[in-house]
């Protein structure tokens, strides 16, 4: 008999995992995913990722405000295993209990490590060298449920969290095939965390993206990469946010805050940073060499940390 999977997430990054287990033939009784939201600007409603792909494979998708709302329907569907992947919402002991193998988390990154809500971004601004997922059962506190399996992958130099998520997604993809045979088959165990090598990923607040120059280039570089594409590294300049996609390093250095030279090269604390790709606050993104043909930002301006 084909067992029964339930799958729970939200975003891109979960999508390459549904589909593959979708493509390898295991039969998902549904699938949930935060409700459609409306844009920022306009009245336009956004499907979820997740929902698009479940309708467009035509597997039944909920998108209830509060999973809990759905625990009676959860429980008629008898699963087998439920998978998570960046769903977005707390699931409760109720609900933990509605599959006889448990939820089962894809977390990004390597457990006890970075638990919470923006793994990546804080990897990239915290200049770790490796990450990779977790394999996890979910118990009623945050990411702290024993382990079945880790996956290692470098970071590379100038990895921004777009491209690492993609790396991570695909990962999750190919590597959670193997892992839910197993544990349908009762052939993999799952170890507890060392819950005293824990750290946290706590959620990006937007003004954590304000640039301090005084931070050695390395720094706010790694600033930039981990907020790209969003919230975003950024500084004012007479009373203008102007947000910084993308950036190198340079040795050149001078004062701090100084514009050094007309390719927009600014002195940290020690260092520089020169950027590539910049956007002005109302305006669309420019590479740095159409961006100065209208801007003020010249050589020989000094940028305020305030």
């Amino acid at each position: 008999m084909q067992k029964k999977i339930a799958f729970l997430g939200t975003p891109e990054f979960a999508v390459p995992t549904l589909k593959s287990m979708h493509d390898k033939g295991f039969k998902i009784s549904c699938a949930f995913s935060q409700p459609p939201r409306k844009s920022n600007r306009g009245q336009k409603i956004n499907k979820s990722p997740v929902q698009i792909l479940c309708e467009h494979l035509g597997i039944p998708i909920k998108t209830p405000n509060k999973i809990d709302e759905e625990a009676g329907f959860i429980k008629s569907l008898n699963l087998d295993l439920a998978i998570v992947v960046a769903y977005g919402q707390i699931l409760s002991k109720d609900i933990l209990k509605l599959s006889k193998n448990g939820f089962i988390n894809i977390h990004a990154s390597l457990l006890p490590k970075w638990r919470g809500a923006a793994p990546i971004q804080r990897s990239l601004i915290n200049m770790d060298k490796i990450t990779g997922i977790s394999i996890m059962k979910i118990n009623d506190k945050l990411d702290e449920g024993p382990i079945c399996n880790t996956y290692k992958i470098n970071i590379n130099e100038n990895e921004n969290t777009r491209s690492l998520s993609k790396k991570l997604s695909k990962l999750a993809s190919e590597k959670i095939i193997e892992n839910i045979q197993k544990i349908l088959n009762e052939e993999i165990s799952f170890k507890e965390q060392d819950n005293s090598r824990a750290t946290y990923a706590k959620k990006i607040q937007k003004v954590e993206g304000k640039i301090n120059w005084s931070e050695n280039a390395d720094q706010i570089l790694a600033k930039i990469n981990g907020l790209y594409p969003r919230p975003g590294a950024w500084f004012k300049f007479q009373n203008i946010r102007y947000k910084i996609l993308k950036a190198t390093i340079s040795k050149k250095n001078s004062k701090i805050g100084e514009i050094i030279d007309n390719d927009l090269t600014i002195s940290c604390g020690s260092n520089a940073i020169k950027i590539v790709e910049i956007q002005r606050e109302g305006k669309k993104a420019q590479l740095t060499k159409d961006f100065l043909l209208g801007s003020k930002l010249r050589e020989g301006i000094i940028l305020s940390n305030e």
